[in-house]
């Protein structure tokens, strides 16, 4: 059987701050951002990391800083 309590303590998280302002970018790179949950220039989120985010991440990773965390 599966041990979900120690596979769930296993998921890494993406701590993202945006730090480069989202004006003159392309529409859908605006849209990744909000997507992942960045409004506004120095916000912080965490998300887990799977590969939908950690792609989101890479598209936009010119604009924000990643911290990975347990």
């Amino acid at each position: 059987t599966l041990d979900r309590s120690s596979a769930a303590s296993d998921v890494y998280k993406e701590v993202v701050k945006q730090v480069k302002s989202k004006i003159n970018c392309p529409l859908d790179q605006k849209r990744t951002l909000e997507a992942l949950g960045l409004r506004k220039m120095g916000q912080v989120v965490a998300h887990d990391a799977n590969p939908a985010i950690l792609g989101m991440v890479n598209k936009v990773k010119h604009l924000v800083s990643v911290e990975e965390t347990k």
